[in-house]
């Protein structure tokens, strides 16, 4: 298997994991006014925004120019999406959301399973948006619907979803708290949430240490959200599956 590494990068604006703006920087090691007090800022390591999160540096994005690495054809062995699927167990009405979707890859593979549901596929790059567009327009994908996020909102209607998946999104969110709130607003009581991530905890596995993170670090930073672990795999050749819950009767700030 070939070494695969996150090469491509996009403009600011363009994708939920925007690059820092300069001013930024300006307050090393202190906290923002506009987020979190848990997000710190130090100087950018050579795969990094310089902006942390409980102690993980953001990584930084790929995007359109990585389409062709999304849709490489050894993707389908080398990650197994058909795994992933199979193992988010999902059910025919179910709406299920596509957090960061890019080209539609996991997109045209979720539709076909909630086919009297629908899957919200969600990205905040105007030409990721533009492929997801042209996929809901194809026959056998009319449940699809392409929405245009922004970096710190996801944009998704309120109380509308059963199951929010992110594929190797999460590590690159420069406003994980906000995104993630946002997403949360649009889950049904006791929706859930899927992460799916490279794994931090494994050297073997040729991805930037940057795109990848550990089963510990995700739950330490989901434990600042009404959400309660469910379930992890590791039947992924590469990558973890987490699933959180979101708390029953939780509202969400």
């Amino acid at each position: 298997m070939r070494t695969m590494k996150r090469v491509f990068r996009v403009d600011a604006g363009r994708s939920f994991a925007l690059l820092v703006a300069v001013f930024a920087f300006g307050l090393p090691g202190g906290a923002r006014a506009d987020g979190p007090a848990s997000y710190q800022y130090r100087p950018a390591s050579a795969d990094g925004i310089g902006k942390f999160y409980y102690g993980r540096e953001i990584a930084q994005v790929m995007g359109y120019a990585g389409v062709p690495w999304l849709e490489r054809p050894e993707r389908a062995s080398e990650e197994r999406p058909d795994w992933l699927v199979e193992d988010l167990h999902l059910s025919p009405t179910m709406t299920v959301a596509d957090i960061g979707a890019g080209s539609g890859y996991l997109t045209r593979l979720l539709s076909p399973r909630v086919p009297g549901g629908r899957v919200y596929a969600v990205d905040v790059q105007p030409e990721m948006v533009g492929l997801l567009k042209a996929l809901a327009a194809r026959p056998g994908f009319g449940n699809v619907v392409p929405i245009l996020g922004a970096a710190d909102d996801a944009r998704l209607p309120a109380n509308s979803v059963d199951l929010a998946v992110m594929v190797d999104v999460y590590h690159e969110l420069e406003y994980p708290a906000e995104v993630m709130r946002s997403v949360l607003k649009a889950l049904k009581p006791a929706g859930r949430v899927a992460f799916v991530e490279y794994r931090a905890e494994d050297p073997s596995v040729p991805i930037k240490e940057l795109h990848k993170m550990s089963e510990a670090q995700i739950r330490k930073e989901m434990s600042a959200l009404p959400l309660v672990w469910e379930r992890g795999s590791e039947r992924l050749p590469l990558q973890h599956l987490f699933v959180f819950r979101r708390q029953d009767g939780t509202a969400v700030q």
